[in-house]
Order: structure tokens, then C-alpha cells, then sequence
């Protein structure tokens, strides 16, 4: 999973499509999350940086990491959208 390289992020959460001209707001773990894919990291890394660094059990993190992943996928915010 690859965030498109076109997708603006603010460093307040602000993520804007300019394909598709949507927008929406992200909290700080959803950015974290954000800034993650951005870099290329695959979900069971950023499940272990999120789990290093948030004290929360692995089912909560796994379900709102699958979440946010669900959310990215319907702003299209991917490269590719099978992904």
C-alpha cells in the first residue's frame, strides 16, 4: 500500500485528494498512520511502531489500523486501488 504522491497532508491532519478534490481531517495516530504508508511501510510494521508507541492491546490497533486503511481506500487515496 502506497499513498499517491499527489495527496496533500498538513502537519495538522489536513489531507486533501486534488484528483478528486476531497478532503478530510485525520487525528494524530491517524496522521502517524498516514505518514507511515507514505514512507512504504506494509501494515505489520506500522501495527509494531503503533504498538511500541501507544499502550493499547493488539486487536484495538489491528481493527483501527484496518479502519483507517478502509477509509484511505474510499477517498482513493492509494496508487493503486486493488490495493
Amino acid at each position: 500500500m502506497k499513498i499517491k504522491k499527489n495527496i496533500a497532508v498538513s502537519e495538522n491532519g489536513f489531507i486533501f485528494n486534488p484528483s478528486s478534490g476531497e478532503s478530510f481531517s485525520a487525528n494524530p495516530s491517524g496522521l502517524e498512520i498516514l505518514n507511515l504508508l507514505r514512507q512504504g511501510h506494509d501494515k505489520e510494521s506500522i501495527l509494531n511502531h503503533m504498538g511500541e508507541n501507544y499502550q493499547t492491546d493488539s486487536q484495538t490497533l489491528e481493527r483501527d489500523l484496518t479502519d483507517f486503511i478502509e477509509t484511505a481506500r474510499q477517498y482513493h487515496l492509494f496508487e493503486h486501488e486493488d490495493e
